[in-house]
């Protein structure tokens, strides 16, 4: 069924900025319908899941790139990657509470057997959460990460409220992105304990396939990438970040300090932008500066397949992994 909009699923978090520029644009307004997730990738995998109750409710996902590949590497096969949206790492707080009973977890290794918060199973937050294990050593006998206790909190609020121990939803930790969590620590309301950077591209773009098989719509599609990516070296580049318009926009939408944005806008790349990585910062893959709003590199795929593999969160098939199978190559590139 072709559509009028193309129903785009997104985060309303500060890495979102070009795309609220795309679509304020004349063709933005006649061809994209944005769509709040506020749960997170995990709401984005059920709104792209026609079986699901109320049925599909977004025709794109951009999303946390570890969670749309796992979605895809266990069998989900009505969504693929079309996109790349944000090349440089993620960088995730691990979050304590400051209410009586939470100060029981003072640092990182305290965290080995508390019950960890998560939005929902098979998000960012639950797959997080096991690299961490991963990084930590936290392994049984047999060298594998031991089994977590997850809490399904769904919301950022109930994922806060958990960790302050509310009942019903009582956690030791959960992870957020750092400078979306970062007010809440400065009233008080949280700790952070530490942090972990995801070691692949943090943001990638997903289609229906149900949506993009149809002629009609696969034409939005190809269009709203070719948009996208225009709008993002508009948005980003050397000098919009050396006048500091980047820095307003965010703060006019988000009101964070302009000391957070400051940090955080040095240190975060989107693709296709042609701004230079960070001193220092090594692309996360050989191709990492070549991908754009249209492509998605081979060799994320597979690095962010292997790391998953060793945090228990997938199991390699007999054949490996294909790296084609994860990208409609009908309308992205495949690196």
């Amino acid at each position: 069924m072709a559509l009028s909009k193309l129903r785009v699923g997104y985060v309303p978090e500060h890495f979102a900025a070009p795309l609220l520029q795309l679509a304020d644009t004349p063709w933005g307004k006649t061809h994209v319908e944005l769509i709040e997730q506020p749960s997170g990738t995990g709401q984005m995998l059920t709104s792209l899941d026609a079986a699901a109750p109320g049925g599909q409710k977004i025709d794109v996902a951009v999303a946390l790139t570890e969670a749309l590949i796992a979605g895809v590497a266990k069998g989900r096969s009505d969504y693929q990657l079309v996109g790349t949206y944000v090349r440089s790492s993620l960088n995730w707080a691990i979050i304590a509470g400051t209410e009586r009973g939470a100060d029981r977890y003072q640092s990182v290794p305290d965290l080995r057997d508390a019950k960890v918060g998560v939005s929902r199973l098979g998000s960012g937050s639950h797959i997080m959460a096991s690299v961490l294990a991963l990084e930590q050593g936290w392994v049984g006998p047999d060298g594998k990460v031991a089994k977590q206790e997850f809490v399904v909190n769904n919301d950022f609020k109930t994922l806060r409220d958990g960790v302050n121990q509310v009942p019903g939803h009582e956690t030791g930790f959960f992870m957020w992105e750092w400078f979306t969590t970062k007010p809440y620590r400065d009233t008080g309301e949280i700790r952070f304990l530490g942090s972990i950077p995801t070691p692949w591209s943090s943001w990638a773009i997903a289609a229906s396939k149900h949506t993009a098989t149809v002629p009609e719509n696969a034409g939005v599609l190809k269009a709203f990438l070719d948009h996208l990516d225009a709008s993002i070296r508009a948005f980003a580049n050397p000098s919009t970040r050396a006048d500091h318009s980047l820095h307003k926009f965010i703060q006019s939408v988000h009101q964070y300090k302009p000391e957070d944005v400051e940090a955080w806008a040095e240190k975060v790349r989107w693709a296709g932008e042609e701004t230079p990585d960070p001193e220092g910062i090594r692309p996360l893959d050989p191709k990492a500066n070549a991908v754009n709003a249209h492509s998605v590199s081979g060799a994320m795929i597979l690095n962010t397949l292997r790391i998953l593999e060793e945090a228990g969160v997938l199991q390699r098939p007999a054949n490996g992994w294909s790296p084609a199978s994860f990208v409609d190559t009908s309308v992205a590139q495949l690196l």
